[in-house]
Parts: C-alpha cells; structure tokens; sequence
C-alpha cells in the first residue's frame, strides 16, 4: 500500500499531503483503475466480451481500457477523434501503446465525434462491432463513481480539504460522495468553462465542494513555459512526477492558493495523484516540435 507523502516546506500556517493513487497500477493507474473497477464487474455481469470507449489521440482513458481488456481478457474497440490519425498510430505513444494491448481502432472525424452519444451514432458502432459494453469518454458513469468513492478511506478524515482534477467529473464526484462533513472538496478543471458544476451535480450527493476555474491555463492539453517549470521543480524537490494535463496544473493550483491565503491557518490539505503520467511523452513530442523546454 502507497503512503501519504507530507510537501514539508511549503507554508508554515498550512500542511499540505500528496495522496499517490497512480501508484495502484502499473498501466491502469490512478483514478482510471477506480473508474474501471465497477464497469468490468457490470460487463462480466452481462457476459459481454467487447469493450468500446471512446477518446482523443493522447488519452488517458484509451490506455486504460486498452490495458484493462488486456489484463481481463476483453476485446477492445477505440473510437478515436480524428481520422488523419490513422496512419499516425505508431508515432503516437498512447495509440502505439493501445494497439500493442490489442485494442482495435475506429477513427472518426472531429465532427463526426460530437455525435457520439446520439442513438444513431451507437447504433452504426453496433453494427459494426456487434454487442459491445460501452464505457463514456473519459470513463465517467455511475459505476465509475462507485469506484472513485473507494479513493478516500477512514484515515483520510484528519484533512481539512481534498483536492483533485477534473476531466469528466466522475473522480470529484466519488469523492464528495466518500468525503467527510467537516471537509471541503476543491476541484481543478482542466477544461476551460464553468459547464462541469451541472454533470457533476448529477452524481454528488454532498454540497461541499467547489470547483477552482482559474488554472486550466487555456483549456484542455494547453501548457504553457511556467507550468512546466513548475512540474519540473515539482518532481525534483518531491521525487514526484506531475502530468501537464491535470496533476500539473492542480498542484500549481493548490500552491498559488497556498500564497493567496485563500486557506485557513492551520488546515491539513490533501491532493489526490490521479495518474496521467503517460500523456507526458506525447506532450513532450509536442514541445520539442514548437521549440519549448520539456518535462523531464
């Protein structure tokens, strides 16, 4: 079992921990091993032997589907954003990776993506692929909840707040379900836009929790010189590593916060490691092609 690591030196008034969930899997990892739990026992449940998910070209959630059918004997189906990523596949590491596991690739366009939770674009996947169970982009339903509801346990009730990001909204919301009543849940978009507080009300059934809309810096995938500087500092002060899309960005978060006082003094904080560290190496391709320092 991992440990809580103590960030000592980082505010006198406050204590900040780092919860390392992404240490439970080797390949499904962090919150995308407590949002899979559930959905493989349903699919067991309904004897189905094919999973179909959906996701974009770097996605955490296609690696761990892919490394899930692998693991639990399930065909595996991606329907990926983006049909000039088809011939790409082996110059991308999360697809190389996905298509080594043996999962099978449905490309699609940009547009034809924004459909796929309409009947009619399920029923053309039916008819191509038959009977599969089908998991939501990024991995977000009831089941997944129950699964991240698992992330706190009876020793986390010392903290004050738990932090964690947010993709889809499925991790948040098994924490406020899981959460104590004297704590406050924050989470860290890293999407840009207030859209998640109406999804994530869907699955919730506490009220203390707030989302922190300031550090998506740009929106989804964008990074910029600073946060990677941060991530950087980050792993070599803590022997921790931070993925740009979601980690990255809530610790650069949770320590602005920390000298904004928005914190009481006094207050035990908790940040929850979710995983993502694959997507570092498919940003990194990015930054050496625009010219930028990479993640090390």
């Amino acid at each position: 079992m991992f440990e809580i690591k103590n960030l000592l030196n980082i505010d006198l008034d406050n204590q900040v921990f780092i919860k390392p969930d992404y240490l439970n899997h080797p390949c499904i990892s962090g919150n995308k091993y407590r949002k899979l739990k559930y959905n493989i026992l349903e699919a067991k449940r309904l004897n189905k032997k094919v999973l179909l998910t959906f996701g974009g070209a770097y996605s955490n959630h296609i690696q761990a589907v892919a490394a899930t059918g692998k693991e639990f004997g399930f065909k595996t189906i991606g329907v990926i954003r983006g049909e000039e990523l088809a011939d790409k596949i082996q110059e991308n590491p999360t697809l190389s990776f996905a298509k080594q596991q043996g999962m099978e690739f449905q490309f699609v366009s940009r547009e034809a993506y924004r459909e796929k939770t309409t009947d009619s674009f399920i029923n053309n996947l039916k008819n191509l692929f038959g009977n599969f169970y089908l998991i939501p982009e990024g991995g977000t339903n009831n089941f997944a909840v129950k699964g991240c509801e698992e992330i706190l346990t009876e020793t986390d009730k010392t903290f004050d707040f738990i932090c964690c990001p947010v993709g889809t909204g499925g991790t948040i919301s098994g924490l406020i379900n899981s959460s104590f009543p004297e704590q406050k849940i924050l989470g860290f978009p890293a999407l840009k836009g207030d859209f998640l507080q109406e999804e994530i009300s869907k699955f919730a059934n506490n009220s203390n929790w707030e989302l922190i809309l300031e550090y998506h810096f740009g929106g989804y995938a964008k990074i910029n010189t600073e946060l990677i500087s941060f991530i950087n500092m980050f792993n070599e002060r803590y022997s921790i590593p931070l993925d740009p899309i979601y980690t990255g960005k809530m610790m650069f978060g949770i320590f602005d916060l920390i000298k904004q006082g928005y914190f009481p003094k006094g207050s035990k904080i908790l940040a929850i490691h979710t995983g993502g560290l694959q997507g570092i190496e498919g940003m990194n391709k990015t930054l050496i092609r625009k010219k930028l320092p990479i993640i090390n």
